[in-house]
């Protein structure tokens, strides 16, 4: 499935099939590294981590290559209600503020599969959004700094990286509070450091294949692909 568009002269894969969340969008990401999970590969300063975090990650992703599926991770209440409220709540609310209209998309890739995203959704031909929907005392915090919260900036500065947008909006949304809207422009410097570290760390995981082939004595047998319940 997927539909590919063509971004700066190189092509992104579109998952439209499935809604993230599904089934479908677990086994979809499963081995893919996501931008929301750069952080498990990059500091705050965007430089290439080292140590423990990241070998966590890397058997994490190995894993999900070896089963051909996701982990299975408890996905707790709080990740369904952040669901329904950026549905029904907050990107209406965006589109009624703005006027600018969002498409909603499943899963992104970069052309080779190995990179993806989940934006929140699109907007226009060359941007998206990110839309968290915190407790009102984390939402306070954000409101209170101003700008996109560092904690977030892996996964805005990843997901333009994976759709070659050339700016992301984040949008804290709270029922009966003010809301907080910035513009992040996408950052050459940061691409770079980002590009270089994710090709440190695929590089890593072909390693880490290989060597589970070899302690296997083989290739990993064939399975049909897993779909968690």
């Amino acid at each position: 499935g997927g539909r590919d568009c063509e971004k700066e002269g190189r092509a992104v894969i579109v998952h439209n099939e499935f809604q993230q969340g599904s089934g479908e969008w677990l086994q979809a990401r499963s081995s893919v590294v996501t931008a929301s999970e750069f952080d498990n590969i990059v500091t705050p300063k965007f430089e290439a981590r080292k140590g423990e975090m990241v070998a966590s990650y890397l058997a994490e992703k190995v894993a999900e290559k070896w089963i051909g599926g996701p982990l299975p991770k408890f996905s707790g209440f709080f990740d369904a209600e952040q669901g329904h409220i950026l549905e029904d709540e907050a990107l209406p609310w965006y589109t009624l503020e703005t006027g600018i209209p969002i498409t909603r998309v499943g899963f992104i890739t970069t052309d080779d599969g190995r990179i993806g995203a989940s934006p929140d959704g699109l907007i226009g031909e060359n941007s998206g959004i990110e839309v968290k929907c915190p407790h009102p005392k984390t939402h306070c915090k954000y409101l209170l700094a101003g700008g996109c919260p560092t904690e977030y900036l892996h996964q805005v500065h990843g997901s333009m990286l994976v759709t070659g947008a050339a700016v992301w909006t984040f949008l804290s949304y709270r029922r009966g509070f003010p809301n907080l809207i910035v513009q992040v422009p996408r950052d050459e410097e940061i691409q770079s450091k980002l590009r270089e570290a994710l090709s440190a760390f695929l590089e890593r995981f072909d390693a880490a294949m290989k060597r589970m082939e070899e302690i296997n004595g083989g290739p990993r047998p064939e399975r049909k692909p897993f779909v968690p319940l």
